[in-house]
């Protein structure tokens, strides 16, 4: 059932947006990008099930998961992490199922890795999603020959050994997977390495990583954790821009700003809610000083900004497996990732790559699964909302927002995207992320036609409210009528705690 939402003018503030024209760029597709590893239930129990389990499989693959990525048109998928990606050798995942061998995931829980899931498997669900896959080679426990022939394994037609061996295993043709990361979190858990150390392995194995027929690689080097500007400084200088096609930058939103005690994703007030978007909104200062810096060595900014790894990490779900990084996924966290993919748009002359972390029961997920039920979260319902800006030409946006305030401190309540597709039709999305006031938004938008205004809505009673295995649709898109067109201007009424998008004809 549709419910077309209409609001009062109680508790409410105006401000107002000037849409400047089209800028000279898109907002590349793979902003859009998910991220799923061998982590909790996220591989296995999520997109690979007990092959007992009575739901729809390619093999064992869920497709019930798979038609709701496809639906709003997931462009890449990262695997096989993440820190599990430098403990993970590849020849352990192909062949034979039953003869590969086991091992344990020394950064996840603890438990036995069976190696069902590995490249061949990883690159089917691919093809299911018709979504590129996105490879973490090994730098950290791994050799540059072994990154070297898992290249040469997957892209190469040749009558090589190890080519032979892809044909053996049953895929005659290469797969020609062009997006490969040189390591993860090379400063972690990727290898505790210095940026100047980092810099001579990436060398080191970018030079190995050999392109073939059909697949030139697009080669992205493991980037800085959070603020540490320096360590792009350093592979920004040190690191020929040929030689990459992109730099990865991890942040996570922490609620409570303590990694030791992070907060709950369901049970929190107001101040800990404004206090968890202070530290979404630190993205913006995160991007653009990254984006400085990487000006500097490349103004003609042929290296990507690669958010790789990005959402909100809370304590686990009580009563889990703390390894597992299971959490639920509340209205709050819809307003995270929309304001964030707002952020990213809004860069995407640098940011032409970002991962959620994660894409199924793990983290902030867009999918939940227990047993043969599935749920879609509501950041889920947000990257259904923002597909429409995916490869359409960013809109220059001034605006002028209210702010949100609580014990005296402040940010801006609203925040905004804009971008034209290639039809011609104008996308803005919108979240307003205060918790109490409706804002009024007048927009101008200049040398830009249009005649029609129709639009989705995502909000809820509260903050916390969350959809669950028995609740699956408490929070879903709605139709939105909020907007009209009023003296040449569109003028939108935005109820508190809502993500919007419109779509002028």
């Amino acid at each position: 059932m549709l419910i077309c939402f209409r609001f009062s003018a109680f508790a409410q503030s105006n401000g107002s947006i000037t849409i400047t024209g089209v800028s000279d760029h898109v907002i590349n597709k793979h902003i859009y990008g998910q991220f799923a590893e061998h982590l909790g239930r996220g591989i296995y129990d999520g997109f690979w099930v007990d092959k007992n389990l009575p739901v729809k499989k390619q093999d064992r693959i869920r497709l019930d998961v798979v038609e709701a990525l496809k639906k709003i048109k997931i462009p890449n998928l990262r695997w096989p992490g993440g820190c599990f990606a430098d403990e993970y050798h590849w020849r352990d995942g192909i062949g034979p199922r039953l003869q590969r061998p086991k091992m344990v995931n020394t950064n996840w829980g603890g438990i036995t890795e069976d190696n069902s899931f590995g490249t061949h498997e990883f690159l089917a669900l691919c093809k299911l999603l018709n979504t590129e896959p996105y490879i973490a080679g090994n730098v950290g426990s791994g050799t540059v020959e072994e990154m070297s022939k898992w290249i040469e394994y997957l892209n190469s037609n040749s009558t090589s050994t190890v080519a032979n061996m892809r044909k053996q295993n049953g895929h005659p043709e290469p797969y020609k997977v062009t997006f490969w990361g040189v390591g993860n979190e090379s400063w972690g858990c990727g290898g505790e390495m210095t940026p100047d150390y980092y810099v001579n392995q990436f060398k080191r194995y970018a030079s190995f990583a050999k392109n073939y027929p059909g697949a030139n690689l697009k080669k992205i080097a493991s980037g800085a954790n959070s603020d540490d500007y320096n360590w792009t400084e350093v592979c920004m200088k040190n690191i020929p821009n040929s030689m990459m096609w992109g730099l990865s930058m991890h942040y996570y939103t922490i609620p409570t700003g303590n990694w030791n005690k992070k907060g709950s994703a369901t049970s929190f007030d107001e101040k800990e809610y404004f206090n968890t978007m202070v530290n979404c909104f630190k993205m913006e200062e995160l991007v653009a000083k990254h984006s400085a810096i990487m000006d500097k060595y490349d103004p003609a900014k042929k290296v990507a900004l690669a958010v790789d790894e990005w959402g909100i990490w809370t304590d686990p779900e009580p009563g889990t497996n703390p390894g597992f990084l299971y959490q639920q996924n509340s209205l709050r966290d819809a307003l995270i990732a929309a304001s964030t993919l707002n952020i990213f748009n809004n860069h995407s002359d640098r940011v032409r790559m970002a991962e959620l972390a994660q894409t199924v029961n793990v983290l902030q997920a867009l999918i939940l699964t227990e047993k043969t039920k599935m749920i879609l979260t509501p950041t889920y319902h947000v990257f259904d909302m923002y597909k429409v800006h995916q490869d359409a030409k960013y809109l220059n946006i001034t605006l002028n927002s209210p702010n949100y305030e609580v014990d005296g401190k402040s940010l801006k309540a609203v925040n905004v995207s804009a971008s034209q597709d290639a039809a011609g039709k104008i996308h803005l999305s919108l979240v307003n992320i205060d918790m109490n006031k409706t804002v009024t938004i007048s927009t101008e938008l200049k040398g830009l036609q249009w005649k029609t205004v129709t639009g989705q809505i995502l909000t809820s009673a509260n903050i916390t409210d969350v959809n669950t295995f028995s609740q699956p649709l408490k929070i879903t898109l709605r139709n939105f009528t909020g907007a009209k067109q009023e003296n040449g201007k569109l003028v939108v009424t935005l109820p508190a705690k809502s993500v919007v998008t419109l779509e002028l004809n």
